[in-house]
């Protein structure tokens, strides 16, 4: 199935560039569309492969920053 998730992450810390540009790497892949805009990220692709790619990089990013996930997913609002 494919899905759409909109994510808006917010590092707790000073220097916020540094894991969010992190994040945007993390979640790069080449089964996966990203469109990384001035609030938030999309992720366009098969629903299976987005969440376990959320999984590790949200897990790795909580672990080095306190940190906030704002995440929207749905499989009816295709863009």
């Amino acid at each position: 199935m494919i899905i759409t998730a909109e994510i808006s992450y917010y590092p707790l810390t000073d220097n916020y560039a540094t894991p969010v540009n992190y994040f945007i790497e993390l979640i790069s892949d080449k089964n996966i569309k990203v469109e990384a805009g001035k609030m938030s990220t999309i992720l366009i692709g098969d629903y299976n492969d987005i969440m376990e790619l959320l999984k590790e990089s949200m897990d790795e990013l909580m672990k080095k920053y306190p940190s906030i996930f704002n995440i929207k997913i749905s499989n009816s609002c295709p863009i």
